[in-house]
């Protein structure tokens, strides 16, 4: 409406505003060649920038799971790639080892791996850009921020509405906002988490659709409320599958469990079948409930699918024994006997 006001009348009104690309105030953040990645307008930017300058070196502002995603793609088409964040643990919510192997995979593949360095400019420097740290300086010819997003809930605080975690907007399981004729639906609101109960923030594609499915049948007259998220995901980078879904040990901590975990290796197929690899699989449970409270797993194969059966087992409040129970499919093709998950669930018992 190009900045006019107007008003349009409502029974029931929804927001999905959706999250924005962090990019920090920063000097130097709006230089040409530094971009965030969050939409396909931001892959067209970057698509154009390759295409229009000699891109030889790229430096990567993040560590999460889009900016590893587009380390790859960069490495493929043989850029040099660098990645500088200010934590110092790689991937934190990881069990260690797991993480280290991921971050080995990384450095294999020639990529520069700063963490524990927080950038405090961007300077141009001759034909590319400097990323400035006060113990570090990176140089290249292309900066890609891949810090994360924030809801858009502006609109909503504006008119008043209660917002939850990280500013999101909050919302009951019905997806209504504090004002119950208004819904809010997708990245820009929150959630309940299905192991803690507590609200959460968690963009994800599936939560996302479902809760626009969810207004939807709200509006029409349908009662339909969702039991919430356990933050399941995955991503590739290089020759590894990495996946996690409930809680960490430190994210169980915080909400009032006794956690313990127990990481074990296993085969992606029976021992002895053509093109068996290493799955790494680590279950977290409760030690004074011996409910199954996260899982994380990485490996070459079989990682992406294999996820989904702890993420059921989360949905229901399974405990690690009742998980350990689970029938599981088995070909040699496919899996173990056992599978790592059951391996897993079977070794943390001895702990619980």
């Amino acid at each position: 409406m190009e900045g006019n006001h107007f008003e349009f009348p409502y029974d029931r009104l929804l927001i999905a505003t959706g999250s924005a690309a962090v990019k920090p105030d920063l000097a130097g953040f709006e230089a040409p060649g530094v971009m965030v990645v969050k939409s396909l307008e931001d892959g067209r930017n970057i698509k154009n920038f390759l295409k229009n300058n000699h891109v030889k070196k790229t430096i990567i502002i993040g560590m999460g799971y889009i900016a590893l995603e587009m380390c790859e793609s960069l490495v493929g088409l043989n850029i040099a790639v660098d990645m500088v964040k200010p934590n110092p643990v790689f991937m934190p919510w990881l069990e260690s080892s797991m993480a280290q192997t991921v971050r080995e995979g990384l450095e294999a593949q020639g990529v520069g791996v700063y963490a524990g360095h927080t950038v405090e400019r961007i300077e141009p420097f001759a034909d590319g850009l400097k990323v400035i740290c006060p113990d570090l300086t990176l140089i290249g010819d292309m900066v890609l921020v891949g810090i994360g997003v924030t809801p858009c809930s502006r609109i909503a605080e504006t008119a008043g509405l209660k917002l939850g975690v990280q500013k999101s907007i909050a919302v009951d399981r019905n997806l209504r906002t504090s004002d119950n004729t208004i819904y809010a639906a997708g990245d820009c609101a929150d959630a309940y988490h299905v192991v803690t109960g507590e609200k959460t923030w968690i963009p994800l594609a599936l939560r996302a659709n479902r809760s626009g499915w969810a207004v939807a049948d709200n509006v029409c007259g349908k009662d339909v409320a969702l039991a919430g998220v356990a933050g399941t995901s995955v991503f590739r980078v290089f020759d590894f599958e990495v996946a996690r879904t409930g809680l960490s040990v430190s994210e169980a901590e915080k909400f009032g469990f006794v956690p313990v975990e127990n990481m074990i290796k296993s085969g992606s197929k029976a021992h002895a079948h053509p093109g068996n690899t290493t799955i790494q699989v680590n279950l977290i449970g409760d030690k004074k409930s011996g409910r199954l409270l996260g899982a994380q797993m990485v490996g070459t194969e079989g990682v992406a699918h294999r996820i989904n059966g702890p993420a059921v087992a989360l949905q229901s409040r399974m405990t690690v024994e009742q998980y350990s129970q689970a029938d599981l499919a088995y070909a040699p093709p496919f899996g173990p006997t056992w599978d790592p998950t059951l391996t897993a669930a079977n070794q943390l018992l001895k702990k619980l």
